[in-house]
């Protein structure tokens, strides 16, 4: 194990400050940052930098390309763009019978590439020196108010489309290679405004980033165990 640059698998429900918390107690160092957020419904690989030199490689690290496999929900928009919601439905029972895979593989291709993309209100992306999420919890700003950004989406591949079977609506499997600055709660929500039916992020999982895999990656326990191990 390398003890200055940590590559965790994070688990569902820990925000990635949870986890830099995590080893700052377990390794007694005061200087440990992360190489790009998870949100807490997210899991997969955080890179966690331990000790001066390796978080000044921040910027290096949050540098590198992602992969992401991701779960779109459809027939609902959501205030957060993910499960989080509050959910607002979108689209008629009829709407999302009709859905079909071919819709899904023919809009696809327009989200790749270099494209404009909104980040999510509810994101940390600061305007006028404050975290959006801040201000949208106090109602102080509206989504049109975010200004899009140029971001670059190397490849999208569909992995499986699920039809909707009443009560469940359709669901969409993607694995994602991108660059630095792509949310890929603001992807969902934009493919479910293509197919016309809304959409919103139910899962994602962080498989890549750089060479770093999910093979690669240790869970918190297999971190604290190995620490423990390494300093007797």
């Amino acid at each position: 194990m390398n003890p200055s640059i940590l590559v965790i698998d994070k688990p569902i429900g820990f925000t990635s400050h949870d986890v830099v918390n995590i080893v700052r107690r377990k390794t007694g160092e005061r200087r440990v940052g992360h190489a790009g957020t998870l949100d807490p419904l997210a899991t997969g690989i955080l890179i966690v930098l331990v000790g001066k030199e390796a978080t000044k490689r921040q910027a290096e690290f949050m540098g590198l390309p992602k992969e992401y496999e991701t779960a779109i929900t459809c027939g609902e928009t959501s205030a957060t763009d993910d499960a989080e919601g509050p959910l607002t439905p979108k689209a008629t029972l009829q709407q999302l019978m009709d859905l079909k895979k071919e819709d899904v593989l023919r809009v696809l291709p327009q989200f790749m590439g270099t494209i404009q993309q909104r980040p999510p209100i509810y994101s940390a992306i600061k305007k006028d020196g404050q975290p959006l999420y801040k201000k949208a919890r106090r109602g102080e700003i509206a989504a049109t108010d975010v200004a899009p950004r140029s971001v670059t989406i190397d490849d999208i591949e569909l992995i499986r489309f699920i039809p909707a079977t009443p009560p469940f609506p359709p669901l969409i499997r993607l694995r994602i290679s991108c660059q630095k600055g792509v949310y890929i709660r603001s992807l969902a929500r934009d493919i479910g405004e293509a197919l016309g039916v809304g959409a919103y992020m139910s899962e994602l999982k962080r498989t890549a980033v750089g060479p770093y895999t999910l093979p690669k990656a240790m869970t918190l326990d297999t971190f604290e165990k190995q620490w423990n191990s390494e300093k007797k």
